[in-house]
Parts: structure tokens; C-alpha cells; sequence
């Protein structure tokens, strides 16, 4: 079952269990899903799938910092159990350590040598990290790594 179908299955089985605020994020989560099809005319694979989930998740964050500053707990609440839910979607995240060693196994399997690098590293790298990693801070990690040695 791909994660498309997997996450179908979970919005039945909160209808049937009458788990109303999961329902509501797994709807947005479906039409997010949908739209993205629609607009690209393509149907989502499970990293693509994944990649809307991040772009979900990363909303959501912003929502709870704005929410926070202004003093909406009620909201923070929501969008915090919305965060959960999606993020049950992913994969298990990676400590630090394993970001780190595939990081370093990466730049020496490429062989780079520099900032002008950085591309390569970071597209050989996404695969394994897609959904287990923030892309944005790791690749804030490889562009210090390479900018030392270059």
C-alpha cells in the first residue's frame, strides 16, 4: 500500500471512529495532495507525497509562531495536533549523527571540493533524507562543510 492509499485508509478509519479534529487534517492533507495533481497533471508518488507533507508541516510552524506571538493558545493547540498527525506520516527522523555520517559519506563519495559542489552533494543526499531530515538545515550543514574546505 503506497502512502497515498495508506492515508485514505486512515480518514475511513477516523469517520468510522468519529475522530473529528484527525479528519479534518487528513482531509487537508488529501486535498493538498489533490491539488498538486491537478495543478501538475501528474498523480504524487510517495516522495512527492512526502514533500507535501514537509510543506504542510512547515505552515503549521509558522502558524504556531504567529499564533503564539499573538496570544492564540486555542490555535497553537490546533495547529500542534494538525503538526502531529502529519508528521505521524513520515518516516522515523534521524538523530544529528546519522545526518552528519551521511553527509560526510556523501561529500567523499562526490568528491567535492567546494561551495560549487554543493548541488551534487545535496541531490545524492535527498533520497535517503527525503521526510527523515529538514532539507534547509542540512543543506546549511554541507555549505559550511564545503565552504571550509574550499
Amino acid at each position: 500500500m503506497n502512502l497515498k492509499e495508506k492515508i485514505k485508509e486512515d480518514m475511513k478509519g477516523a469517520m468510522r471512529s468519529k475522530e473529528q479534529a484527525r479528519l479534518e487534517t487528513i482531509r487537508m492533507l488529501l486535498a493538498a495532495v489533490q491539488r498538486r495533481e491537478i495543478d501538475e497533471r501528474i498523480t504524487l508518488d510517495d516522495a512527492q507525497v512526502m514533500t507535501v507533507i514537509e510543506k504542510l508541516i512547515r505552515q503549521g510552524q509558522d502558524s504556531v509562531e504567529q499564533f503564539r506571538l499573538g496570544g492564540r493558545q486555542d490555535l497553537v493547540d490546533k495547529e500542534s495536533r494538525d503538526i502531529a498527525i502529519l508528521q505521524s506520516y513520515l518516516p522515523e527522523p534521524l538523530s544529528e549523527a546519522q545526518i552528519d555520517e551521511l553527509i560526510a559519506n556523501a561529500i567523499s563519495k562526490m568528491g567535492a571540493a567546494g561551495v560549487k559542489d554543493m548541488g551534487k552533494v545535496v541531490a545524492s543526499l535527498r533520497p535517503s533524507l527525503q521526510g527523515r531530515a529538514d532539507m534547509g538545515k542540512v543543506s546549511n550543514k554541507i555549505k559550511l562543510i564545503l565552504a571550509a574546505k574550499g
